[in-house]
């Protein structure tokens, strides 16, 4: 089976009148993650775990992870206020125990995404996290802030905006970090939408990863510049989201695959494997309902192709396994050793189809894929 990768999808259009509904019953996919996450929560060690594979003996899960932490629990939150009860993890305990030893992050990504699971959860511990966790100097204290990674500088921004939303007598403090994340952040933009992995630098490796951008380079700041330019009013970061989210859904899969690599200058998609599950039923939307909600446009037409990849992808194989409670990773080229010559070709000259026999499913599932599934679409019914 081959597929066009240069679909063109119309821009949004202006919200107005009742949506339609995906095709993938989302109740049941909502279900399945809780569950799914329940069962990759490691209540000894009170963290999450790093992934869990399916084995002979059925799913495996293996070590800890304190950012699939973080992400699960703010799922998992959104799922409460949805539910209007808890779920089986204790949320907001655990996130209590994260955010009274801040000394235990090692980057700025991570930083964000405690000050955004605690301005949601403990909001009454916000302040002390501000200090503790020495967030005024956190732009020159971690290798990932010094390099300009995107990823980083998102979450980062995301993290402020709840905060500041939270705590007004912060606001002075964290308004002016905010601005200077959004304005670094910025500098990693391309002209075409798309965003670079991190600041460019005079080396190769610097060159290349200031130019190429993953597809959570792309959703993490649309998301991130989204909540700054609804909070501040701030019509430049709305404009440069809008540009992002309009450029990943002109090259869309005609399956609805969000592609794995663009290049920020040229604004071409430069490698399009693995196709990950995450993408697909949880990163897009998150980011794509945020943009939509700030600018009142509908991205449902894209979130939705998107979605039913799932089901409807170039192997013809649903990823849901309601037995494991798991979304499966990705769809990704076999292991032959000519991989990645394949893949070198064609990220220097993109092909515009690929055989679905040199495709396969990774069977594994990581907690922050179904963190992001639920941030996505828990209480979905109150957007139709």
């Amino acid at each position: 089976m081959t597929e066009s990768m240069d679909r063109r999808a119309p821009e949004p259009r202006r919200a107005s009148g009742r949506r339609p509904a995906p095709l993938i019953d989302l109740g049941s996919l909502v279900d399945l993650a809780q569950r799914g996450l329940a069962r990759m929560f490691d209540a000894e060690q009170g963290q999450f775990c790093f992934t869990a594979r399916r084995t002979a003996s059925g799913l495996e899960r293996q070590g800890v992870s304190l950012r699939y932490t973080l992400i699960s629990l703010l799922g998992l939150h959104k799922l409460e206020c949805s539910q209007s009860h808890p779920t089986t993890v204790p949320v907001k305990s655990v996130c209590g125990r994260l955010v009274e030893n801040p000394r235990v992050l090692d980057n700025l990504g991570d930083l964000g995404l405690l000050l955004w699971l605690c301005a949601l959860v403990t909001p009454d511990r916000l302040e002390a996290l501000v200090e503790n966790a020495g967030v005024d100097r956190a732009l020159t204290r971690y290798r990932d802030a010094r390099l300009r990674s995107t990823t980083g500088l998102a979450w980062f921004l995301t993290g402020l905006t709840y905060a500041l939303a939270g705590r007004p007598r912060e606001c002075h403090r964290l308004d002016a970090l905010a601005r200077e994340t959004f304005r670094l952040l910025c500098r990693n933009q391309g002209p075409h939408g798309f965003f670079g992995h991190l600041a460019g630098g005079r080396s190769l490796t610097g060159l290349v990863r200031g130019r190429i951008g993953n597809f959570a380079d792309q959703v993490y700041p649309i998301y991130a510049l989204s909540r700054f330019g609804q909070l501040l009013t701030d019509r430049e970061a709305l404009d440069r989201a809008t540009r992002c989210a309009n450029a990943i859904c002109r090259v869309q899969g005609s399956l609805g695959q969000w592609w794995w690599l663009y290049d920020a200058p040229s604004g071409r998609v430069v490698h399009r494997y693995p196709v990950y599950a995450v993408h697909q039923e949880g990163m897009a939307p998150m980011a794509l309902f945020g943009v939509g909600e700030a600018i009142r446009a509908d991205f449902t037409a894209p979130i939705y192709s998107g979605l039913e990849w799932i089901a409807r992808n170039e192997l013809g194989q649903d990823l849901r396994d309601g037995t494991s409670q798991v979304v499966w990773r990705d769809i990704e080229r076999r292991k032959r050793p000519i991989k990645y010559l394949i893949e070198l070709a064609d990220f220097l000259r993109p092909r515009s189809s690929v055989s679905a026999g040199s495709l396969t499913i990774n069977h594994e599932c990581r907690p922050y894929e179904l963190g992001w599934l639920l941030y996505a679409f828990a209480g979905w019914e109150s957007r139709q």
